[in-house]
């Protein structure tokens, strides 16, 4: 079953990856520090354009925490929760008149 959010994120989605989607974009602002509006444009850069509505995507497997560290920073050189992350590079945000940025 497809559910999408057209004016949020740019792909396919079903109900679970939806909801996967919604927590990468909190696990960004809450523990990342990031807008809300940046978030998003970093999922829509990850998997604009996807079909992500099958019944057992791929992005499943791994959990928001995965995700998130992994569209925000260039490497993920520790996957501890307690890592200092202070001398990691930040990936760039996607260019503000792109796409990605839909909210």
């Amino acid at each position: 079953m497809e559910e999408t959010e057209p004016e949020t994120y740019l792909m396919a989605t079903s109900a679970e990856t939806l909801d996967l989607l919604r927590a990468i974009e909190r696990y960004m602002t809450e523990r990342l520090g990031v807008g809300r509006a940046e978030a998003v444009a970093r999922i829509n850069r990850c998997w604009s354009g996807l079909d992500l509505s099958g019944e057992d995507e791929i992005i499943l497997h791994e959990d928001e925490y995965y995700w998130a560290l992994g569209m925000y920073f260039t490497e993920v050189e520790d996957w501890h929760p307690a890592a200092d992350r202070s001398g990691w590079t930040v990936r760039p945000a996607p260019p503000e008149d792109s796409e990605y940025w839909t909210v």
